[in-house]
């Protein structure tokens, strides 16, 4: 897979996992929460992790949205932040 492709993958990860959390990030965004460098960060950060099966096999059990992520997600601090916030 070439790396814009892993990119896109994560992203859609990241994405589906703050919204897990009821957090939209594009939302985040316009108002000033959440700027982009950060979200790349997420993104990239994501991309490191090994667990991106068991992350979408999570997310599929959660369709309905849960209070946390997952114990092994890179992200668990920072999109939990953003839930709170």
């Amino acid at each position: 897979m070439i790396w814009m492709d892993r990119f896109d993958k994560h992203a859609e990860l990241v994405n589906r996992m703050a919204g897990t959390l009821g957090v939209d990030l594009a939302e985040e965004m316009l108002r000033g929460d959440f700027p982009p460098q950060d979200l790349r960060a997420t993104v990239l950060t994501c991309m490191g992790c090994r667990e991106a099966g068991a992350c979408e096999s999570w997310l599929a059990a959660h369709p309905e949205g849960a209070d946390a992520t997952p114990d092994y997600c890179r992200n668990r601090e920072r999109l939990e932040a953003l839930a709170r916030f």
